[in-house]
């Protein structure tokens, strides 16, 4: 799920066939998400069209959490990027137990926050942050599951691995999805994190690792 920011970190130059076009809400300048499995299966939700942001398609979303499905439960998930919310939601409405949401436009985080009390969750946390000056301190315990779908050909992935493996922000036997450019080659992931599922759709591949062990 992307967002936006200034020019340097503007976070929403998106792939677009790779993305999937929210439609228009009621009123002009929004867009909607559904949820598409677990206990909030088929719900609706509300988020601003603060820059362009496209919910991670159905599909893939679909094929994410098949992936993903013997390890979500209870699990504590920490979703960059987070835009609309579609991973990080997601994965709450399938039984993860906590999940953090990080966005740094302010109009993404108070409509995360707004859809989670309107769900009723209270295992949800919204930071409204950029991502680097979040990964750049860890004052918590490292999560289970890390989603990263950026913007696209701002070199975001190549920025964030080192933050990731400095901070130890993984578990070992913790898992890293990630979506990139297919017409790019894959981004050189920190040697401890085993491949474990990948897929393309359109203009986007996305990919599930495993984090096998941490560097001393």
């Amino acid at each position: 799920m992307a967002r936006r920011q200034s020019a340097s970190r503007s976070h929403q130059t998106r792939s677009p066939a790779g993305r999937e076009a929210a439609p228009a809400g009621k009123g002009s300048g929004t867009g909607e998400l559904r949820i598409i499995g677990g206990d909030w299966r088929s719900r609706k939700l509300r988020f601003p069209d603060a820059g362009g942001v496209r919910p991670t398609p159905a599909r893939t979303r679909e094929t994410l959490f098949n992936w993903l499905a013997f390890h979500l439960a209870g699990s504590d998930c920490l979703d960059l990027f987070a835009g609309s919310g579609a991973l990080g939601l997601e994965a709450l409405s399938r039984g993860a137990g906590q999940a953090t949401l990080v966005d740094h436009t302010p109009a993404l985080a108070r409509a995360l926050r707004d859809n989670l009390r309107l769900l009723k969750s209270d295992n949800g946390e919204v930071v409204c942050s950029d991502v680097e000056s979040y990964l750049a301190q860890r004052n918590r315990p490292p999560f289970d599951i890390v989603f990263m779908d950026p913007p696209f050909r701002q070199g975001w992935l190549e920025k964030l691995f080192p933050l990731l493996e400095q901070q130890a922000w993984i578990k070992p036997g913790g898992w890293v999805y990630m979506e990139h450019e297919s017409e790019l080659p894959p981004p050189s992931v920190p040697v401890s994190w085993q491949l474990h599922r990948q897929k393309s759709a359109g203009q986007v591949t996305y990919s599930l690792f495993r984090v096998i062990s941490r560097p001393e």
